[in-house]
């Protein structure tokens, strides 16, 4: 399938349904290289690791602490495929580096929309995530599960009644399995018995002429300011208040030249 075919084809997925599996589009060398960073990251900064959500913990500041995630931000066979579902050219929203450990409790699942929908766009996505998994994920393990939503369908603001209506779909596959949805979709992390480790990279993207999307994930101005590349400070140039308040503290919030 030629690239322009790939892209209508995900774009047809994504429309019927909020989100598409790109399948396993890092190679087991970029797996490899991803993971140590993030296991490295935990054990040299366990102080910007803190727990998340329901048996999860994260570094939403990996930028800071592991600029190299940039290479995953802006994945060469990644991008092309949020700029196309998008519209345009995107910017940076956040980034989070998770861990799930063994679990021996009941099966949980917290039902959640990150933002609302935006009507005036074509897939009434205003913001989207990347999820990467870092570990085989399957039936025996912690997953992302979504609630597959059409464009030809109202939004159903009742969690019960969207789940009612779309039922659930749980994303496995190996590590270097990827998958797009736009954040207003029903999700939720699935935590179920297992003796396994998931370890994720979640990644966020906007419009670049939209508010930033949230405030978990400083950007360093080595991106934004002063990186010799115009095309990089654009797109991590939507500074959310974190990064303000940062850079005041520090004395060095000005433009770039």
């Amino acid at each position: 399938m030629t690239g322009e075919n790939m892209y209508e084809s995900h774009r047809q997925h994504f429309a019927e349904n909020g989100f598409v599996n790109l399948g396993k589009v890092l190679s087991d060398s970029e797996v490899e290289f991803f993971l140590a960073h993030l296991d490295q990251d935990r054990a040299r900064y366990p102080y910007f690791w803190h727990h998340y959500g329901y048996h999860q913990e994260a570094n939403y500041d990996a930028l800071i602490t592991s600029p190299v995630f940039d290479d995953l931000i802006r994945h060469r066979r990644i991008l092309p495929e949020v700029e196309s579902l998008m519209g345009g050219p995107v910017c940076f929203g956040e980034i989070g580096l998770r861990q799930m450990h063994p679990y021996d409790g009941e099966d949980h699942r917290q039902w959640h929309r990150d933002k609302a929908h935006r009507p005036d766009h074509p897939l009434r996505m205003d913001y989207m995530q990347l999820m990467v998994y870092l570990t085989d994920v399957d039936a025996n393990t912690h997953c992302l599960s979504l609630s597959p939503e059409s464009l030809s369908e109202p939004v159903l603001r009742d969690p019960s009644e969207q789940l009612a209506r779309g039922g659930c779909v749980d994303l496995h596959g190996p590590a270097g399995t990827c998958a797009l949805f736009n954040v207003a979709l029903l999700h939720t992390a699935t935590t179920r018995p297992t003796s396994t480790i998931r370890k994720t990279v979640q990644i966020y993207y906007g419009h670049r002429d939209r508010p930033a999307l949230a405030n978990d994930s400083a950007i360093p101005a080595t991106f934004w300011r002063d990186h010799p590349d115009a095309e990089t400070r654009a797109f991590y140039g939507v500074l959310n208040e974190r990064t303000r308040i940062y850079m005041n503290a520090f004395g060095s919030l000005r433009t770039s030249d």
